[in-house]
């Protein structure tokens, strides 16, 4: 499991500083405020997410970009948690991918390694099958609100 501690802080606080983002670290062995699922997963207080050294690089970004998909006004009133739909947990699964890629040290494969690794549950079997076989409507969701760009599936900041 790629972890926080397995990449250069400043190259993931810097990827989430291009949405406004802010990225806390949290010391070793202290519990990691607003984290929804406990133990080692990042959590989320606003605009700021939280993580230790052994948190797995795919739940920061997961938390990450349930923040960037919100309007910045939205944003200021999540704790813990910041689900809003169906629609956006599944277009923040593609888009955790994507972020991986814009981190050196990382990657989509290795988010959707990670994913599938953890638990995460998708109807063809994996991460990346989803991303890249199921996921139309959540790229659409994405593209709509200018955040990927279609038909290169890239992103779009």
């Amino acid at each position: 499991m790629l972890t926080l501690s397995h990449l250069a802080f400043d190259d993931v606080a810097t990827l989430l500083a291009r949405y406004d983002l802010r990225l806390q670290r949290v010391d070793d062995g202290e519990p990691i405020p607003g984290s929804y699922w406990g133990d080692t997963e990042a959590g989320l207080i606003g605009s700021t997410v939280y993580a230790r050294g052994d948190t797995p690089l795919h739940s920061l970004l997961h938390e990450a970009a349930h923040l960037i998909v919100l309007p910045p006004e939205r944003r200021a009133q999540v704790h813990t948690d910041a689900t809003d739909s169906i629609e956006e947990e599944d277009a923040v699964c593609v888009l955790q991918c994507l972020l991986g890629d814009a981190i050196p040290g990382a990657s989509r494969e290795r988010i959707f390694e990670d994913m599938d690794s953890w638990g995460y549950s998708f109807r063809l079997g994996s991460a990346r099958a989803y991303v890249e076989q199921d996921a139309e409507s959540s790229w659409q969701w994405l593209a709509e609100r200018g955040l990927v760009r279609l038909p290169e599936r890239v992103l779009a900041v």
